[in-house]
């Protein structure tokens, strides 16, 4: 009996985990990111600088930085550093890093 729960308990653990892994990674269909490519060329931004913040996926922009509406989209954009990067409103988590 104590080898099943033992079992379970790490099966739960490992689903958990997975599960807060694929809560994490947001992907942008292409049909979003061809959308939002286009409209942050049309309207370009000047670049902001914001010390500290790593620009990568996960990374989590303060409030002081405005972030830009894209018609349509969920996502805002801002340029930081030279890079266009996208954000997650809700949490200001950076989701993608325009190349």
């Amino acid at each position: 009996m104590k080898m099943h729960l033992t079992t379970a308990a790490a099966g739960l653990l490992l689903l958990t985990g997975i599960g807060a892994a694929a809560a994490q990674d947001v992907i942008i269909q292409p049909e979003q990111e061809t959308v939002i490519r286009e409209y942050v060329h049309k309207q370009p931004l000047a670049s902001v600088e914001v010390p500290g913040v790593k620009l990568s996926v996960g990374g989590v922009l303060p409030d002081t930085v405005e972030l830009h509406e894209v018609p349509n989209v969920k996502y805002r954009y801002v340029v930081v550093d030279n890079q266009t990067v996208i954000v997650d409103p809700g949490t200001r988590k950076i989701v993608q890093v325009l190349q």
